[in-house]
């Protein structure tokens, strides 16, 4: 396979979006945002012929899955982001010289953005808006799962660009091969940068194989630290949201922590939970205060394998501590640094924890559901930054541009 015709188209299609105005990329995103929901049926057959191939047993049915209701809130997330102030163009830095130099720091596409990501055709859609958004060209690089899905939505985007007589290599879908993804792996004449989503697996081949520059977004293993001082009330609606908005999401809970003077509310806490048909790892003493508490064919004596496990799933492991830095102290071990919580009516604690946990998102008394770009006002994201380099945190239209230097001078010269 050799896709460096490919690239070259992308990358010289890269170099017409510099000529879009702010408005005539907002009025193609409105379009494709119409269409979107104009050609459901067609891209919802297209998502029950991948769906078919896969067990809906399988954690990865639920993100692979589309709906009329799904693309309605994918729609809207498009048209939010043409509601979004374009990320280019602005000053970010400016000084004058003494010797009369006007220098400025000017925000810029990266130029070339490849995606590499599992079974979430909806990343197909929200890559597109916010890489357009951004005045960056895209490849994408889907598995096989979704491939039918992912073919389908880059049609119809394509149907769109064409229409505004914008050049279709904007955005590339690649095959969905292993071939095509060490191609990409290797682009460097044409990527300038890979953003890898999915499982850790993908995300740690990518880091070790890719010689293009890479934001890692990576796997969500997340926990919720039920403090000495917690609300009760409060603890029960958090702990049951984060686990089962949607299971199959990176922001989803894995670990509830749980101060040992409060394994009497235990039972409580997880009540919800049970409602929801969630199954629990629990620790010695939290496996005893929840049993004959909690259906016993959802509870389950925890091992070692299940702290640091991203579930995906209706499961969760259950940790008791017997202090706040025992609780630091277990985040830290087994936290992929993206989003933790404590639950707590103590300002010091909160202080504290905000201040130790080292993740890009950490909660005070809220879920970490809301780890997301349209939560946060950004618009649609393109992943999760765990990192710390350029990005961290959802990335959304400022975390997809970079910057350059603008010297301004009237002929001074450097002395020798």
């Amino acid at each position: 396979m050799n896709l460096t015709p490919t690239f070259e188209a992308v990358q010289e299609a890269s170099l017409q979006l510099s000529e879009l105005t702010d408005q005539r990329i907002n009025d193609i995103l409105l379009a494709v945002a119409d269409e979107a929901i104009g050609q459901r049926e067609y891209i919802l057959t297209e998502n029950r012929k991948d769906l078919e191939r896969m067990d809906p047993a399988n954690p990865k049915y639920d993100r692979l899955k589309l709906t009329e209701e799904r693309l309605q809130g994918i729609a809207a997330d498009i048209r939010n982001v043409a509601t979004l102030p374009s990320p280019l163009g602005r000053t970010l830095k400016e000084n004058i010289l003494p010797n009369g130099l006007h220098i400025r720091r000017v925000s810029v596409p990266f130029g070339v953005i490849g995606i590499i990501y599992e079974a979430r055709p909806n990343v197909s859609f929200d890559v597109f808006s916010l890489c357009l958004k951004s005045g960056n060209a895209c490849i994408l690089k889907g598995g096989s799962d979704a491939d039918h899905s992912n073919r389908a939505i880059l049609h119809v985007i394509h149907q769109v660009l064409e229409r505004f007589r914008l050049n279709p290599h904007i955005a590339e879908l690649l095959p969905a091969t292993h071939e095509a993804t060490a191609e990409l792996l290797h682009a460097n004449r044409y990527v300038d940068l890979l953003i890898p989503r999915g499982s850790s697996n993908l995300i740690q081949f990518v880091r070790q194989h890719a010689t293009v520059p890479v934001i890692e977004t990576g796997a969500g293993i997340c926990h919720t630290y039920f403090d000495l001082e917690g609300d009760l009330q409060k603890g029960a609606a958090i702990i049951h949201n984060a686990k089962t908005r949607r299971v199959s999401v990176c922001n989803a809970l894995d670990c509830l922590i749980i101060h040992v003077g409060r394994l009497a509310d235990l039972p409580q806490l997880c009540a919800p939970l049970a409602e929801s048909h969630v199954i629990l790892c629990a620790d010695g003493p939290a496996y005893a205060a929840l049993q004959g508490k909690y259906p016993q064919d959802l509870l389950k004596e925890a091992t070692d394998e299940d702290f640091g496990t991203e579930f995906l799933d209706y499961k969760m492991s259950v940790k008791t501590v017997n202090t706040f830095e025992e609780a630091l102290k277990h985040i830290q071990r087994y936290s992929s640094k993206h989003s933790e919580c404590i639950v707590t009516e103590n300002p010091t604690n909160a202080a504290l924890f905000c201040r130790k946990v080292d993740a890009a998102c950490v909660y005070v008394n809220a879920p970490t559901s809301f780890t997301d770009g349209a939560q946060f006002g950004l618009g649609a994201e393109i992943g999760i930054s765990t990192q710390k380099l350029h990005a961290r945190g959802p990335m959304a239209l400022e975390e997809i541009t970079t910057y350059k230097w603008i010297i301004e001078g009237n002929g001074q010269i450097r002395k020798p």
